[in-house]
């Protein structure tokens, strides 16, 4: 199966140049920009509208931190889900056998939607079944594309480290996620095999810090056998 994997398109998805042959998209998250949930609903509807209509049998979305109508209620699950997009929220779906399993949160940082304390997000992963083949959130597990640049000016990575540990446990084919783009030398954007795990990772961020307005990858296709 050919899944296209997609993420933090920020509004720009009109740019994406798509390819052909693709059995299935995921994208994980921050298809909009605005914080306010009521500015962000229009930019929610005008990208799912696009998503629903691309070209493309299977469609799975989950959201991110920008998405913060979804978290307010502004549109619902079941409004995706009417589009003909798998909506995922500490939840799984199985397609053609593969079982998928998808979750929007991540560590605090500021005030954003779908965000839980270091402390306290491991709760989410405890939740994570075994028999899972693909793993979709919007953020990163720690060390894994994950290298920013803090407010201090020091690189830093700043992926979950609980998440990690869940990893570990589930020992799933490929983890898909977004959120920390690329930025000023840092190249996150990509797919990374880490043999100890047995694991493919994909960091499919669209966008790139300082060149906001385009987008700078069209995300990650993988050939995906379970």
């Amino acid at each position: 199966m050919n899944v296209l994997h997609l993420s933090d398109t920020h509004t720009w998805h009109k740019q994406l140049r798509l390819p052909k042959n693709i059995d299935m998209v995921i994208h994980t998250g921050d298809a909009t920009n605005y914080r306010n949930p009521y500015q962000n609903e229009s930019e929610m509807h005008e990208f799912l509208e696009w998503y629903s209509g691309i070209n493309i049998k299977h469609k799975i979305f989950v959201a991110g931190n920008h998405d913060t109508s979804i978290e307010k209620g502004l549109v619902t699950h079941n409004q995706i889900r009417d589009m003909g997009i798998t909506y995922l929220h500490n939840s799984m779906v199985t397609i053609n056998g593969i079982n998928i399993w998808g979750s929007p949160y991540t560590p605090n940082f500021g005030r954003w939607a779908f965000m839980k304390s270091r402390q306290k997000i491991n709760a989410v992963w405890d939740t994570i079944p075994d028999n899972i083949d693909i793993v979709a959130t919007h953020g990163p597990p720690k060390g894994i594309l994950d290298l920013t640049i803090n407010h201090q000016n020091v690189y830093t990575q700043c992926g979950d480290s609980a998440l990690f540990k869940a990893l570990r446990r589930v020992k799933p084919a490929y983890v898909l996620f977004g959120h920390i783009h690329n930025c000023k030398n840092v190249y996150n954007t990509g797919v990374l095999h880490i043999n100890d795990l047995e694991t493919i990772f994909s960091n499919a961020s669209c966008c790139t810090d300082g060149k906001w307005g385009n987008i700078t990858s069209h995300g990650n296709v993988l050939n995906i056998q379970i």
